[in-house]
């Protein structure tokens, strides 16, 4: 029984020690972005709502794809949130940086507001096909007058972009730079 004990001691010891990868945590960078004149929305309320999807649930884990139907998660990387909550963060702050609006709130807000931004998540991934190695993004958002319900326009924006690697780090580099870009056509978008 002592050796049995023992035995285990020093099984559950050695287990211990083993060195798993850390888990890294990746954000999403909130882009620098230019204030520029006066706009019709300026004195106005806009609520940005969280954002939907029809395919992936929205989660923290990073997905990667290798085909249409050979898809995952990484196992040690991960966004430091549900990525529709670093969306919806990110997009927020954006548009408050640009002076847009009066205010910009998320959607968890009673505030009454004159506009809404909704959006619709249809990529959101790193795509490995081969020796090709991309961050996907596309989004369709969609302003509302919250008075009327009324649809004042929809655009979808869609960006591809190489990695600098295959791995999530070059993703999180790669995805960094679609922000930028999304992040510039939005706001030329709403003027």
């Amino acid at each position: 029984m002592k050796k049995y004990m023992l035995l285990i001691g020093f099984v559950l010891g050695i287990s211990a020690c083993t060195k798993a990868p850390a888990l890294q945590i990746y954000t999403l960078d909130v882009p620098q972005v230019k204030v520029r004149g006066v706009h019709p929305y300026l004195s106005k309320t806009l609520k940005v709502s969280y954002p939907q999807t029809l395919k992936e649930a929205l989660s923290q884990k990073m997905n990667f794809s290798y085909s249409i139907s050979d898809r995952g998660v990484y196992q040690n990387s991960q966004w430091s949130n549900n990525i529709g909550k670093l969306l919806q963060g990110t997009i927020i702050e954006l548009l408050e940086r640009s002076k847009l609006f009066n205010v910009v709130l998320s959607d968890a807000s009673t505030l009454h507001e004159e506009y809404r931004l909704e959006s619709n998540i249809f990529a959101f991934e790193h795509r490995v096909r081969g020796t090709d190695s991309y961050a996907v993004v596309s989004i369709q958002f969609t302003l509302i007058d919250a008075d009327s319900g009324k649809l004042l326009k929809s655009r979808r924006f869609s960006y591809q972009e190489p990695t600098p690697s295959t791995d999530a780090k070059g993703y999180v580099s790669a995805t960094n730079v679609i922000m930028n870009r999304l992040s510039s056509d939005l706001i030329e978008w709403l003027r």
